[in-house]
């Protein structure tokens, strides 16, 4: 059985159950542990690197165990793979500019309808600023994913770049991608994977996946505002960095600009932490990245079940239209976020009426742009979205169930 009371009473936020948070795919809540580590990485550390004090050495070794946790979180072979800054989409616009000088004018990037703005507007850019060619890559309204044909369609010899959506922020689809990136790597293209939204409820393993690149955010997986990029570390040597002339040429400092937030960086290496202890009392053993495996292994199943009774709860009122997988079997193709619209109700009213009841959800197109345009609805309005994390309660799920049938008479 999931150890559910241990867990939340490792997150002060939700163990009093006050407030209901299904507000999990823009943010999750973070354990005491890492308030902790943040707090002392603050007083203890608060100094730039590479000094001969005390303080600027604990700061060279918070600033290490937190690449070396993202290694051992994502699979990476090394921590010189592991870039941090401050979000997904910040890296990943600074990285692209990076790319940008390995493209030429007439090469083609392929980008993806169902993928976070994150993970489309920096290719958008660079393809204006070298004059490659977008393909548009569309997800399937039948099986809600990204189906190996349609991306074989698009694949030409001028193929360069292959930017894929690991898991929707908004549908909550899962895609094989390790398919698609073997697909993309077949005709000599690049791949960057956005994992932003499977990161915190599946484990990565990009070297499994055979991916160039791949991103995710530490504030999705109980940890603090950060965005962490994995690249493939001979890429990175041979890609240019656009960084100030006398910062380090080293790997991955070279693509890190200015000082690292060190006290977030603690903070990082508790969130790992965290998911390494789960591992331990839900029974595992092993080293760091086994213990995380187990842990994620853990609370999947978990989530599973609370998603199908949000999902077999929203089915039961009337005119409501779920956006994504709802079939029982195909539970294990998506993450615990679920997105609906209403015939009669505005999203935003729905989500302010549950609001004003303490059950945090959002509503709009939460920056899944080309989702909410393909598929047809109100681009402001977008969607009512429900993100489950595995410290929610069955008892949570059904008193937003409750408040919401009035709602939707």
């Amino acid at each position: 059985m999931f150890p559910i009371n241990e867990v939340r009473a490792q997150f002060p936020n939700v163990r009093d159950n006050a407030v209901i948070f299904l507000d999990n795919p823009a943010g999750t809540q973070v354990p005491q542990t890492v308030v902790d580590a943040v707090a002392k990485g603050m007083i203890t550390a608060s100094s730039n690197l590479g000094g001969y004090f005390e303080a600027s050495k604990a700061a060279d070794e918070i600033w290490l165990r937190a690449h070396e946790g993202m290694a051992d979180l994502l699979g990476a072979p090394s921590h010189r793979e592991i870039i941090i800054g401050p979000s997904m989409t910040t890296l990943t616009l600074h990285l692209s500019r990076s790319i940008a000088k390995l493209l030429a004018p007439g090469d083609e990037i392929i980008v993806t309808r169902m993928d976070h703005e994150g993970d489309v507007a920096p290719w958008l850019h660079i393809a204006e600023d070298v004059g490659c060619q977008i393909k548009w890559l569309p997800f399937n309204r039948e099986t809600w994913r990204i189906e190996p044909e349609d991306l074989s369609a698009l694949l030409s010899e001028r193929t360069r770049l292959v930017a894929l959506n690991y898991a929707s922020n908004l549908t909550g689809s899962i895609n094989d991608i390790q398919a698609l990136v073997a697909m993309a790597k077949a005709a000599g293209a690049m791949t960057f994977v956005d994992a932003v939204q499977f990161v915190p409820h599946g484990l990565a393993d990009v070297q499994a996946l055979d991916c160039d690149f791949l991103a995710c955010s530490s504030y999705k997986f109980f940890g603090p505002h950060l965005g962490i990029l994995r690249g493939r570390e001979d890429l990175l040597e041979r890609m240019t960095a656009y960084k100030c002339r006398c910062s380090s040429n080293e790997l991955p400092e070279r693509y890190e600009t200015g000082t690292p937030q060190t006290e977030l960086l603690a903070g990082l290496t508790a969130a790992a932490d965290y998911l390494q202890w789960l591992g331990g009392i839900c029974g595992g053993t092993g080293n760091r990245r086994e213990l995380i495996g187990q842990a994620y292994q853990a609370f999947s199943a978990y989530e599973n079940a609370l998603t199908l009774q949000l999902i077999e709860g929203l089915q039961a009122l009337p005119g409501v239209t779920i956006h994504g997988i709802t079939n029982p079997n195909r539970i294990g193709e998506r993450v615990p976020t679920v997105s609906f619209t209403h015939e009669t109700r505005k999203t935003t009213e729905i989500a302010q009426a549950l609001a004003a009841q303490g059950i945090c959800v959002w509503s709009g197109h939460n920056y899944a742009y080309e989702v909410v345009k393909h598929l047809g609805l109100d681009e402001e309005l977008g969607v009512v979205r429900i993100g489950l994390a595995h410290y929610n309660l069955e008892d949570e799920v059904a008193r937003t169930l409750d408040a919401l049938s009035p709602l939707l008479r």
